[in-house]
């Protein structure tokens, strides 16, 4: 039976990366155009509750607004599960959790993490350790793709991370799958050129140097779709950053997803991106729109 009442939030990746007026916190800015945010520094950091709290200031004009958190690579990468460094992970979330504005905690894992009988012990291990919160995995590697693997995934109430990334040996492909109340989709771009660099390196944008097409848009909005008619709520996530790319795409994915025509986009994005060589921007989806 499908779910008409699924909420579908939309958001990029971070906010450090989008320009704003002087007056206007980018944070702000999300929680004006978007529903949802991904918060990447948690993969690094341990947050200070003090921190949260001004980011929940930041987003309270918009009473739909969820984060989503990154899973420490600690935890994830390195497989130290320290009581003190699990303690001060959870201590930065608590005050976004108990304001009922953590959607979930995505656990972003390597391509070498395997389906093996190893990695599932530890997936299952996080899944214990961090029993407080609703997780999400993100598993670059198509093995995690079998029947048992899935099974993991919903015996332990896990949701399953669908990814949009540069084709490669066994990499995860495109999928619509559902394995808990919480859907999620991330979109990495399709840079093969500069995807390959350790996930433990410092970000560099330029591996997330992607704009998305119309075309591309419009087959993830109908695994989108696919997912919300079963899902408590999807969280659908653009990830490439790379000069402002993530907020377009994003802008643009949200108003398909909502049936819109384009007149809900901000001008000065249509102004900034009226054409590119992978496609033209909201012209070709919304024929009827003329772009200043």
């Amino acid at each position: 039976m499908s779910n008409p009442t699924s909420q579908i939030l939309c958001g990029p990746c971070g906010w450090s990366h989008i320009e704003t007026t002087a007056k206007q916190h980018p944070l702000e800015y999300v929680a004006a155009h978007f529903d949802a945010v991904e918060i990447p520094e948690t993969f690094r950091e341990f947050l200070r509750p003090e921190v949260t709290r001004v980011w929940l200031r930041k987003v309270r004009q918009n009473t739909e607004f969820q984060f989503s958190a990154k899973l420490h690579l600690r935890f994830t990468h390195d497989r130290v599960l320290v009581p003190e460094e699990v303690a001060a992970f959870k201590d930065g979330l608590w005050p976004l959790m108990r304001a009922g504005r953590l959607g979930c905690v995505l656990m972003q894992f390597p391509w070498s993490f395997r389906y093996t009988r190893e990695n599932r012990e530890h997936f299952i291990n996080l899944r214990r350790t961090f029993h407080e919160f609703p997780l999400v995995a993100e598993m670059r590697h198509a093995s995690w793709m079998v029947d048992e693997a899935v099974g993991t995934f919903i015996d332990y109430r896990v949701g399953f991370c669908n990814i949009d990334q540069p084709s490669y040996t066994r990499a995860m492909p495109p999928t619509a799958f559902l394995t808990s109340g919480t859907g999620y989709v991330r979109l990495h771009g399709r840079n093969s050129f500069n995807w390959y660099q350790d996930d433990r390196a410092p970000v560099q944008n330029h591996r997330y140097d992607y704009l998305y097409s119309d075309s591309e848009l419009a087959e993830w909005k109908a695994r989108v779709d696919r997912i919300a008619g079963f899902a408590s709520k999807v969280f659908v996530i653009t990830n490439n950053d790379a000069g402002g790319k993530a907020v377009v795409n994003g802008l643009q994915l949200r108003s398909m997803l909502r049936g819109g025509d384009g007149s809900d986009l901000p001008q000065e994005l249509l102004r900034r991106y009226p054409q590119r060589s992978q496609g033209a921007l909201f012209t070709s989806y919304y024929p009827g729109r003329a772009v200043a």
